[in-house]
């Protein structure tokens, strides 16, 4: 069941690279032009993915800050955070799917690498028990082990190329495939050439310079993207650790797996280095205007809020002045007679105003 699924799997991938090697001619240009449609694919579907990663990394002043603020309190953090991310409209989710993508495909394209007869041309078992027959008679050998036997078929691929002329015609679906790409080998693995070392000319040194370049692309893609998010100046011990783990796990892989799969992760880590650029450069205006945007909406919003209070305390010192009284004016004499002044009346002696009841004449006479 699981084996009939996986060939459905591989069906679109393979017939997809027998397409470019129809149009080409070669195994390895087939490849390249592969990896660069899967990754045109995908990339509608990388594109929110990766403006969230750019915004995300916007926010760490603010995700620090609420880290820093409710740090011995864990569940009012994560609350905090998870009001954030909805208020930003960020899913930090968003980019863990995608960076699985790469490895079923990856395990398809081995299938289709190291099984050409059955998933690349998609010929039937008694097809090829029929080309392997027809093989035998013309002296091809059978594989002998079972690391042998795992790659059975690429061998009996290229024994039909060699004798092609005894094969033509004869199966429908057979393709003449042609695994040699700039005079190397793409369907040797380069640990099976060790022993040739160093007498193996090209063909030896170029199967192995392969793993070599798309480790060195596998490393720059990690650190492009690294650098684009943000994260290259304040890495972690994880961080650091996936970063050299990944390009040397494909420098292993690439020298015990057919070389074929290495222009494969070439390919793909140079395309994904153009990619990280170009969406880096282009989110980071998007994201600069709606910033800008947004500091413009909030000054609008400040201006607009004091133009509010400012006719509202218009509106409140009006209405306290009209319930005011007027004050009282003093009546002015219109008799025209003036107030008395003080005058020799009232001078010592003379101020009758001040003799009060027991005043006498005779008080002082002898």
């Amino acid at each position: 069941m699981f084996a009939q699924f996986g060939y459905y799997i591989c069906v679109p991938f393979a017939w997809l690279t027998r397409l470019f090697y129809s149009i080409t001619g070669s195994y390895g240009i087939a490849l390249i032009l592969f990896t660069l449609v899967v990754k045109l694919v995908l990339l509608p579907f990388q594109l929110k993915s990766k403006k969230s990663m750019l915004r995300m990394n916007r926010m760490q002043g603010k995700i620090k800050d609420i880290q820093t603020r409710f740090a011995n309190n864990k569940e009012r953090q994560q609350q905090e955070m998870a009001d954030l991310y909805a208020k930003e409209g960020i899913n930090p989710m968003s980019g863990c799917l995608w960076s699985f993508i790469p490895f079923p495909i990856l395990i398809a394209l081995y299938y289709i690498i190291r099984v050409p007869m059955r998933y690349f041309m998609t010929l039937s078992n008694e097809v090829i028990e029929q080309i392997k027959t027809l093989a035998i008679s013309l002296g091809y050998t059978a594989a002998d082990g079972a690391q042998q036997a795992a790659y059975e078929q690429i061998y009996l691929t290229k024994f039909v190329h060699e004798h092609w002329d005894a094969f033509a015609g004869k199966f429908d679906g057979l393709v003449n495939l042609d695994y040699n790409f700039l005079g190397v080998d793409l369907a040797t693995r380069p640990s099976e050439l060790f022993s040739q070392f160093p007498h193996g000319g090209w063909a030896m040194f170029g199967l192995f310079l392969l793993p070599v370049i798309a480790t060195a692309l596998q490393f720059m893609m990690t650190f492009v993207s690294m650098k684009t998010n943000g994260s290259s100046g304040n890495m972690n011990g994880g961080s650091k650790v996936m970063m050299y783990t990944m390009p040397l796990m494909t420098l292993w892989m690439g020298f015990i797996l057919p070389g074929a799969l290495s222009i494969y992760w070439a390919a793909n880590a140079g395309f994904s280095v153009l990619q990280e650029i170009f969406l880096n450069k282009h989110f980071n205006k998007i994201l600069d205007r709606e910033e800008t945007d947004k500091e413009r909406e909030k000054r609008e919003k400040r201006i607009a809020k004091y133009e509010k209070q400012k006719a509202m305390m218009a509106e409140y010192n009006n209405a306290n002045t009209a319930k005011k009284k007027p004050q009282p004016q003093p009546k002015k004499q219109n008799n025209g007679e003036k107030r008395a002044s003080t005058n020799e009346n009232g001078r010592v002696g003379q101020r009758p105003y001040a003799r009060g009841r027991a005043y006498s004449e005779d008080h002082y006479n002898d």
